[in-house]
């Protein structure tokens, strides 16, 4: 438990390097297969590394590119619909100015002058932790290229390292467990792949049901928000709900896209993660569970996505220490424990 409790207060007080050096870690590993087979075509290590890198900014860029474009387009087709239709945003607006108006002029004036006095104490607070934010997202933009690259670049030296520092009984076990790591991390990529596909697949038919435009790529943009928990869902919601509401002029649509996102919420988040994620690592559904919760509170959204890959590097350590049979047997699935 001191120790358990020791490394808990390390990966807290330093997830600025941990948090960047995992990511990197895990990137590494998604490229090796990739970069190791263009360097066995003759391609040099630092163009097979840059091709790779390369590969995943395209990647990342083009979700970019159709998020900016879909934005683009609602906000076209909401121009529209709000100067062809009373139920837009003018209809939305009169009925809360009149809601507002009730209050009284007086009390109206005597909140809003004291919101003002009151709004720049208020602002800061929030507007450093934006920033703080905003800083730390874009250094880890640069700094996660870099990490990869001299992982991807130095890789022999670390194993090498590896391999001085374990025993002599490990020695000759070490490539195949190394092995066992890249293609433990490659099915946890994977498996996010499909709790993407599986989430945005259920939002675009529920969606469909309720008759909202762009139900696709609503439905692909609410699945990937959910990568960033509660608030990712709740930004991503705001297109398709307001949307409904302009289309329909109905508060019954947007109602209905609040339950559909729910409900699946609550299906990927206890059934779908832990069962297609965390069944890949060999783990459970409890220890699923209690590692993404473990990982949120350390390390927030970083941690529910690097937590579960690094206890399955525990799980194929502990098949190889007899010592870690129970740890094994608490964390693994049943078909892990009816294997031995």
């Amino acid at each position: 438990m001191l120790v358990a409790l020791v490394a808990m207060v390390i990966l807290y007080l330093g997830r600025t390097v941990f948090i960047p050096l995992l990511y990197s870690l895990l990137v590494a590993l998604v490229l090796y297969p990739l970069v190791a087979k263009l360097e066995r075509g003759g391609v040099p290590r630092w163009l097979a590394i840059a091709l790779g890198l390369l590969l995943v900014g395209v990647v990342f860029g083009g979700l970019l590119g159709l998020l900016a474009w879909q934005v683009n387009g609602f906000l076209v087709q909401f121009a529209e619909l709000d100067s062809a239709s009373g139920t837009g945003l003018q209809a939305l607006w009169d009925w809360a100015n009149e809601r507002f108006a009730a209050l009284g002029q007086d009390h109206r004036n005597a909140w809003w002058t004291s919101a003002l006095d009151n709004l720049p104490g208020r602002i800061t607070p929030y507007l450093g932790v934006l920033l703080n934010g905003l800083f730390g997202m874009l250094f880890n933009l640069f700094i996660i290229p870099v990490f990869t690259a001299l992982l991807l670049y130095n890789r022999g030296t670390y194993v090498a390292a590896i391999t001085a520092l374990v025993g002599a009984a490990w020695k000759p076990k070490l490539p195949v467990l190394l092995q066992r790591v890249v293609v433990n991390y490659a099915r946890f990529v994977l498996g996010m792949v499909q709790v993407y596909l599986i989430v945005g697949a259920l939002n675009t038919v529920g969606f469909l049901l309720l008759g909202v435009p762009h139900a696709l790529l609503f439905g692909l943009l609410t699945a990937v928000a959910t990568m960033v928990p509660y608030v990712g869902i709740l930004f991503s919601a705001l297109l398709p709900i307001t949307l409904a509401y302009t289309t329909t002029g109905s508060l019954w649509t947007p109602v209905g896209v609040i339950v559909v996102l729910g409900m699946v919420q609550y299906v990927e988040a206890n059934l779908i993660f832990p069962k297609v994620v965390g069944g890949k690592l060999g783990l459970n559904t409890l220890a699923s569970l209690v590692i993404i919760f473990s990982g949120a509170l350390l390390w927030g959204m970083a941690g529910m996505i690097l937590f579960l890959p690094l206890m399955s590097i525990v799980m194929l350590v502990s098949k190889e220490v007899p010592e870690w049979k129970a740890l094994r047997l608490a964390l693994g699935d049943g078909a892990t424990a009816e294997g031995e």
